[in-house]
């Protein structure tokens, strides 16, 4: 068995008289990388055989990308943790984020993030690679999130998410009756003047468009909170948080938008859904996470 732990794909050329970077570029490996496995500890491989991205392949060659070894980032220390696994294969890892642990290191907080113990596991099965976060959630936001095994599969993965290829679906609880049970908001979303961390509906921001669709009420009358699903059609800093307390609904718990801490003491933001096709094999994928009981405790709702 090789000791050959770098992360390698392999083609079948069906055209004939094409050359490899073509081909390639086909393929979705970008310049980037090319360059990178050229310079940095890559090959390129047809039929068995080193080859320049010159060459020119027939239909039946086999074409086989064996891309650097990555190193994990400086700074990012690996830790052994509790990780909650929705799906793992040669390409993704997908875990179930708890509320309170943040996704990656900050300088203030160093350890024990989501990153820390993707590290840790990457490291103790042998995985050559570094973390690579596609899908992000701030601290206090549990479910799911999404992790690259790879720089090209983290490329494909973003460039999914920029074409709308990756449809994350939220559940929350907000303060109030909604009037409409099912509607769009589109408004524009930008830094609010004088903080580096609050965002807020502001002319000249990105637009931004969330979809809202309400699943159900309960509270006493005039203290009532709704339990909403939440699509996001764009993917914007705090979009859904500032969008809700926009139109008057704040999360519950969130004290940075407006939200009452009287029955939840974080944000009641929850990534339940995730689906895409996988950027490898083009299967579709959808992965669910359900509700934690902090955020159905809420009024009383239930799973």
């Amino acid at each position: 068995m090789s000791s050959d732990r770098r992360y390698r794909l392999s083609f079948t050329v069906e055209a004939d008289v094409v050359v490899l970077r073509d081909f390639l570029a086909e393929c979705g490996i970008s310049r980037r990388t090319l360059t990178a496995v050229k310079y940095k500890g890559g090959n390129l491989l047809v039929n068995g055989e080193e080859k320049t991205v010159r060459h020119i392949l027939r239909a039946g060659d086999g074409v086989t990308i064996i891309f650097p070894p990555e190193k994990p980032a400086e700074g990012l220390f690996p830790e052994e943790g509790m990780l909650s696994v929705l799906y793992e294969d040669e390409a993704l890892l997908i875990l179930d984020k708890p509320a309170g642990q943040a996704t990656i290191p900050s300088r203030d907080a160093p350890l024990g993030t989501l990153a820390n113990s993707v590290a840790g596991k990457f490291m103790k099965d042998g995985t050559p690679a570094t973390v690579h976060v596609v899908t992000r959630l701030d601290r206090e936001t549990s479910g799911i999130v999404c992790i690259a095994k790879n720089r090209h599969i983290h490329h494909l993965m973003s460039e999914k998410m920029k074409t709308g290829g990756v449809l994350k679906r939220y559940e929350a609880i907000a303060g109030g009756e909604f009037r409409e049970q099912h509607f769009f908001i589109d408004e524009p979303i930008g830094r609010k003047e004088g903080s580096i961390i609050e965002r807020m509906v502001l002319p000249g921001g990105q637009r931004a468009v969330t979809e809202v669709r309400v699943m159900g009420i309960a509270g006493l009358p005039g203290n009532e909170v709704s339990r909403v699903s939440v699509i996001l059609h764009t993917g914007r800093t705090h979009q859904i948080r500032v969008h809700l307390a926009h139109i008057g609904h704040p999360l519950e718990g969130d004290t940075l938008y407006g939200g009452s801490t009287k029955q939840i003491g974080r944000q009641a933001l929850h990534c339940a859904g995730l689906s895409f096709s996988h950027p490898l094999t083009g299967e579709p994928i959808a992965i669910s996470s359900p509700v934690p009981a902090d955020m159905l405790a809420v009024a009383g709702f239930h799973r």
